[in-house]
């Protein structure tokens, strides 16, 4: 049985024109236990209304999320969520960020205690638990983010653009560290991103979304064992395909731009 299954969602928003803008379009899809699965799309075509979706945030107008074969309703707490823009407490220490979830729960000082120290080390972050999010770099905030999300014991991660706004440095660096805190916890992640590279190098599968409303176009199964060289004849292969479909879907959207200019003239 798939951890995550995905039947039929579709979500539209009011335009302001007394109408609706389709946003997703009967999008369908599983992931597997412990799998890695990316979703790649152009900007503004409905990545991250599908995530908030999936993670219990947002309410289809059509379909239904399964985790563990069992529906899922708006308000559920068993997807972790990493957000694309930075999260953390500024007033609160790096631990106290982490075991804030705990702490909402109600969880002892004690056992919170433990769990944290845990959640430190798999992070790579124990030392600095008494910093404050001004004090760590991009890189350490988004680690610290990581941890807040896992300490709960999610069945799944979702991470939207979760490193973006870094430098290639380290966001290559934070790359390898998703794999290893995977590796670590046997989480099973979906991953939206707009960067080919990052998906070629993280993912088991990758999801092509077209451009908006959003329909799955392509996947690929990356037959590639991890860790990747990522200038690997192999790997760059798989991002000219990609780059191909992406490519062809913005030409699409530029060609629906230029009838609609046309047509207002």
């Amino acid at each position: 049985m798939p951890k995550l299954s995905v039947l039929n969602l579709s979500k539209s928003y009011p335009n302001g024109d007394s109408g609706e803008t389709e946003v997703l379009d009967n999008i369908s899809f599983d992931i597997q236990e412990g799998e890695l699965l990316s979703i790649l799309g152009p900007s503004g075509c409905g990545k991250t209304t599908l995530l908030k979706i999936i993670a219990g945030l947002l309410e289809p107008d059509k379909g239904e999320v399964l985790i563990d074969g069992q529906k899922v309703e708006l308000g559920h707490n068993r997807v972790g969520y990493i957000f694309q823009q930075e999260s953390l407490f500024p007033w609160r220490t790096v631990r106290e960020n982490i075991e804030f979830g705990l702490e909402v729960k109600g969880v002892p000082p004690e056992k919170r205690t433990i769990a944290v120290n845990e959640a430190l080390k798999i992070a790579g972050m124990d030392g600095l638990d008494d910093h404050y999010p001004h004090e760590i770099s991009g890189g350490q905030a988004r680690k610290t983010e990581m941890a807040r999300s896992l300490i709960l014991a999610p069945d799944i991660l979702v991470a939207d653009e979760a490193l973006s706004n870094l430098d290639a440095q380290t966001r290559n660096y934070l790359q390898e560290e998703f794999l290893r805190i995977q590796g670590l916890t046997g989480s099973t992640i979906l991953f939206v991103s707009h960067n080919v590279d990052e998906t070629v190098f993280l993912s088991d599968r990758i999801l092509v979304l077209s451009n908006i409303p959003a329909r799955v176009i392509a996947e690929y199964k990356m037959e590639l064992p991890k860790p990747r060289n990522r200038t690997s004849p192999e790997c760059l292969a798989y991002r000219s395909k990609i780059l191909d479909v992406l490519r062809v879907e913005q030409e699409k959207a530029m060609s629906r731009t230029r009838q609609k200019q046309t047509a207002s003239i």
